[in-house]
């Protein structure tokens, strides 16, 4: 899903796991899961393509958003990932992953994967000097697992040009806890940001949001209207 490729700013605004549909090619539609499940983190970022959206208008740029589950295959992964196809999430067995063949995985990349990586692909090449900004929501607790603590996370690897001004900035917010690569550390070999930004030396930033605070339409706009400003000022103290 494109929205807005026509927009003129350098910013490219992308939502990974922004949908939890499951296409009818994959078991008629559906992986075995209850609707609690498919509405859980682990079928989609709650919250991510909501703030995306609102991000791409306020920057007047292009967003791109997945639309199928990161249960039917997820593509903030490398292909050769071992969770790329997961069969076992969060204590959640993953019934129509259970018995897919390499057969099916290839289907899924043809179908789904590969075409997204595609379009992300020739929207970052659609003028010089793209910036990428990355949407994501995590949950707030795992199972069996300590609540995070965190509000909002950066996530970087070799290029902090971005990353660097906006945790200074986040960090004068004084209601926030903000996670400097939390909940997660950096990004994973081939994933979205390691494929499409630091693979051509493009300035990026993934940007990580607490679901529980972006799950209504007003909070995925009061959030994105907060991040806006930041962003563009972190880009310009960056001098990218």
């Amino acid at each position: 899903m494109i929205e807005g490729a026509d927009r003129p700013a350098r910013w490219l605004v992308t939502c990974d796991h922004a949908a939890n549909t499951v296409p009818e090619f994959v078991n008629g539609g559906t992986l075995g899961l209850a609707a609690e499940d498919m509405a859980r983190h682990i079928a989609y970022d709650v919250g991510a393509a909501g703030v995306a959206r609102a991000l791409g208008r306020l920057l007047d740029a292009p967003v791109l958003c997945s639309n199928f589950s990161r249960l039917v295959i997820d593509p903030n992964r490398g292909e050769d990932d071992p969770t790329l196809l997961m069969k076992l999430y969060d204590g959640t067995i993953i019934e129509g992953n259970r018995h897919a063949d390499q057969a099916e995985l290839e289907r899924r990349l043809n179908k789904l994967y590969r075409p997204y990586h595609t379009a992300l692909s020739e929207m970052a090449t659609r003028q010089p000097g793209t910036i990428i900004c990355s949407v994501h929501s995590f949950t707030r607790q795992f199972v069996g697992r300590p609540p995070r603590p965190w509000h909002v996370g950066l996530l970087y690897a070799v290029d902090d040009r971005l990353a660097k001004p906006l945790l200074a900035r986040l960090g004068e917010e004084s209601d926030l806890c903000v996670g400097d690569n939390e909940p997660y550390s950096g990004h994973l070999a081939g994933d979205t940001i390691a494929r499409h930004a630091i693979a051509y030396e493009r300035p990026n930033i993934l940007l990580e949001l607490r679901n529980d605070l972006i799950e209504t339409p007003e909070s995925q706009e009061a959030w994105a209207g907060r991040l806006a400003p930041m962003l563009t000022e972190a880009a310009e103290k960056a001098g990218v």
